[in-house]
């Protein structure tokens, strides 16, 4: 008879799974809309728009997400979230027009919420491996999206960029039968909980580390590739995408792992002031250094929140805490490009970069207080 980890670790991976068979039918609009905009029927504008709307959603609607998960568990919730994104993807595969687009993008955005609230609960169901846990369904979920940029790249100077939105239908609905093994048993939420709450210090930073390196770093190496790399615009960013998920897939277990050994809050420190400094290499023009530092920094980072927040939440807490979490991730990921599009034209990169990455070890630091406070 299997063991309580044991079952965990199943349950976790299924999870896992079921997000990165969907995950690439969101992941390739980041590539495609802002390179090839006309083939969808809207202008650059508003693919910036469509790419930020997922995001939006969320932040209003991650709480309704919560209480239908909460009452009806894993499998449900899931099965109809891999259903939802498999007509998205037939939706971007056949469908023109902004209006069109808009309702895809709102209907995947409170998907993703799903899967990420299914795999971040599921990694730490159990206390005990929740961080070694957490590692293994980041990088698990990186899967996807890693194979996915680059092959879809290719395929879209072959096909164009409208057909792999059909291959990718039939990932999300290959989602939909794993969800079918996840557990069905509803998940306790705290009595009274507040909708919404002044952040603590563990969403502070993922605030800012959404802001940081999920906004302003992404942009910026955008920007650098496109002037330093040169060749075939849409394989190299591709491929740049796809390394970003290498990264998770290769080093966030080794973060889960370290979390687990030396402690989530000790680790959160190290690597958020490993990353200011790496910040600010990248933005004092040592691109390919500075980048992939900050690129295997951000993997080994990712597990550590969940495994923070459930050691905060114990108990019913823990997943409206998760929620709320990600949703300060989102608010901040959405506003990292948007400051990026302002200040990088008209401010020094150093600057900029170097003030982020100031901003994400000083949260950190209010993360190591609050944890021993004097």
């Amino acid at each position: 008879m299997p063991s309580v980890s044991q079952i965990a670790d199943r349950q976790s991976r299924l999870a896992a799974t079921v997000m990165a068979l969907c995950l690439p039918s969101d992941v390739l609009l980041y590539l495609l809309l802002p390179m090839q905009p006309q083939a969808f029927g809207i202008s650059l504008a508003q693919a910036g728009i469509l790419l930020a709307a997922n995001r939006l959603v969320r932040i209003v609607g991650y709480s309704q997400v919560v209480q239908f998960y909460a009452r009806n568990g894993d499998r449900l919730t899931c099965m109809i979230a891999a259903g939802a994104a498999a007509l998205c993807a037939l939706g971007n595969a056949t469908l023109s027009g902004f209006a069109w687009l808009l309702g895809l993008r709102l209907v995947w955005g409170l998907c993703f919420a799903a899967f990420n609230l299914s795999t971040q609960v599921m990694a730490t169901h159990e206390p005990a491996g929740a961080a070694r846990r957490s590692g293994r369904a980041r990088a698990l979920a990186a899967i996807g999206p890693m194979l996915a940029l680059p092959l879809g790249a290719a395929l879209s100077l072959w096909l164009g960029p409208r057909a792999i939105f059909f291959i990718l239908a039939g990932t999300c609905t290959l989602g939909f039968f794993v969800a079918r093994r996840l557990p069905q048993q509803p998940h306790a939420l705290q009595a009274g909980g507040k909708r919404f709450k002044k952040p603590d210090s563990v969403a502070v930073w993922s605030f800012i580390e959404g802001v940081a390196l999920d906004g302003l770093f992404i942009f910026g190496l955008s920007l650098q590739a496109q002037k330093v790399l040169g060749g075939d615009a849409m394989m190299i960013a591709g491929v740049l995408m796809g390394l970003r998920y290498l990264s998770e897939l290769l080093l966030s277990p080794l973060g889960g792992w370290a979390a687990q050994r030396f402690g989530a809050t000790a680790m959160l420190l190290v690597f958020s002031i490993s990353s200011a400094v790496a910040l600010s290499v990248f933005g004092n023009h040592w691109v390919i250094v500075g980048g992939a530092a900050v690129l295997v920094l951000r993997a080994l980072q990712l597990p550590l929140v969940a495994t923070l927040v459930a050691e905060r939440n114990p108990g019913p807490a823990r997943v409206q805490a998760l929620a709320s979490n990600a949703v300060w991730r989102d608010v901040g990921a959405g506003l990292g490009p948007l400051l990026a599009g302002v200040l990088l034209p008209i401010t020094s990169a150093p600057w900029v970069f170097g003030v982020a990455g100031l901003a994400i070890a000083l949260s950190a630091l209010a993360c190591q207080r609050k944890a021993n406070p004097a």
